[in-house]
């Protein structure tokens, strides 16, 4: 494990700290090569992230011929897990054990479970589609199992990811977390367009044993990736986590989050914006194929696409934000960018124009990333004490749920607007993306009390 792990590190490293968006969150207790260790179980997340609402999405619809309300809806069951991140994230502030690991069991669960939806996830798919030997399979055993999949990987994406960030936090110095944390995210970009390219690369030409081992093999990488990330990382301290110590009820630890001024109106904007950003999700590779005519591997470099865009915003972010600026400012900025990006994607479609489809794909991921960094950045600087985990999964909470409800209605909205008398290939998508860019301007309202807010409290001090 030390040679595998030196190895590892060697390589991240040999990217150059100086080109690394928060290489200064690094501290003499936690250095550069034992974060970006840490960092591995970023990656497996947005490699998972790729697979289902990038390269599956368009697979399922495209090749496969499953409908897009019925992928939507298989995309988007992760959501019944969501809101549980709060939870996770109080139960691994509290946890008991004699071992003395508090954030450990929880992602180690995580990554199980992620395994485990992965491993069956291919097969469930084909019999789904109704492929092969599948074929007289009912359609119902598919659907069943297809659900169970995305369900267990969504399940243990939510757990891996809060805990992560938690023990992320819990090592750094105070006055580097929001650094960290914002490092983390970074990496969950650079493991999204690794995945991507990959992916794209092995899927050009397209058939299901391919399919079958590419997810296969994310699942292979899903253990080794966060065996190595966890790998002597957090502690052992039995009296933190003594049998005897009194743990708070979730409810009264809820109530002492939520009544911190303006939490309400905080978590309501995050969601808001985050479906403003997400309903594309399961959108943009279907557009590009059915609109523009591109293949797989193409519409899977959208994926890359849009995670780069979103690595230079969140780059931009920790600079600005660096400096002392005001986080829900960044993240209104990040809302009003994205307008711009889905005017672009919109008008691709008609001007037969992939150049200006990537374009915006890019700007939209740059304006994510904004939007993103601005709220984890809030939501870090007023948590409560000892509330990490809990701020940290209330901020995932509300993101996903709000992601997952956007995929869902965008694959419904683009199935009704193709019913529409006389709709073309392109008006479900042209609907759907109307109604994010709608999204994202009551966004940018729905920010102004908070930033004015801001502006006195800072005008205070």
């Amino acid at each position: 494990m030390n040679i595998v792990s030196r190895t590892l590190i060697q390589a991240w490293m040999g990217l150059g700290t100086r080109f690394m968006p928060f290489a200064d969150a690094a501290t003499p207790e936690l250095p550069l090569s034992r974060l970006l260790r840490l960092s591995l179980f970023q990656v497996s997340v947005g490699m998972a992230l790729v697979l289902l609402v990038g390269t599956l999405n368009r697979v399922m619809i495209v090749e496969l011929g499953v409908p897009a309300a019925l992928v939507a809806i298989m995309l988007a069951l992760p959501l019944v897990f969501a809101p549980f991140r709060a939870l996770i994230g109080f139960r691994s502030d509290t946890h008991r054990s004699l071992l003395g690991w508090r954030r450990v069991p929880y992602m180690w669960q995580g990554t199980l479970v992620q395994f485990g939806g992965l491993a069956i996830m291919p097969f469930a798919l084909l019999v789904l589609a109704g492929e092969g030997e599948s074929a007289s399979t009912p359609i119902w055993v598919g659907q069943a199992a297809a659900a169970l999949a995305f369900l267990m990987v969504g399940a243990g994406v939510h757990t891996t990811q809060t805990v992560g960030l938690a023990l992320a936090n819990d090592l750094a110095p105070e006055h580097s977390q929001p650094k960290v944390v914002g490092l983390m995210y970074v990496m969950l970009l650079l493991g999204m367009i690794v995945s991507a390219l990959v992916f794209g690369a092995v899927l050009h030409e397209f058939n299901n044993a391919k399919l079958i081992q590419v997810i296969q093999g994310a699942a292979v990488a899903t253990i080794f990736l966060n065996i190595v990330a966890l790998w002597k990382q957090e502690a052992r301290d039995p009296r933190r986590t003594s049998m005897t110590r009194q743990m708070p009820s979730f409810a009264d630890s809820w109530g002492r989050f939520i009544a911190v001024r303006h939490a309400r109106r905080r978590l309501f904007a995050i969601g808001l914006g985050t479906m403003g950003f997400s309903m594309q999700d399961v959108l943009l590779e279907p557009y590009g194929g059915q609109v523009l005519g591109m293949g797989v591997g193409a519409t899977t470099m959208l994926t890359a696409c849009l995670a780069l865009g979103g690595l230079f915003g969140f780059g931009l972010a920790s600079k600005v934000l660096g400096r002392g600026a005001d986080p829900f400012r960044m993240a209104s900025h990040g809302a009003m960018v994205g307008v711009p990006g889905f005017l672009a994607v919109m008008a691709s479609g008609p001007e037969m124009a992939p150049g200006l489809f990537a374009m915006g794909v890019f700007i939209i991921g740059f304006g994510g990333g904004l939007f993103a960094h601005g709220t984890l950045t809030a939501t870090m600087v007023m948590a409560p004490e000892e509330q990490t985990g809990l701020a940290l999964g209330a901020w995932g909470a509300v993101q996903a749920t709000a992601a997952g409800l956007a995929m869902a209605m965008g694959g419904v909205i683009r199935d009704l607007g193709a019913a529409l008398p006389g709709a073309h290939a392109a008006t479900g998508y042209q609907i759907a993306y109307g109604l994010e860019v709608a999204m994202l301007l009551v966004t940018v309202l729905a920010m102004q009390p908070l930033l004015r807010d801001d502006r006195r409290a800072t005008a205070a001090v």
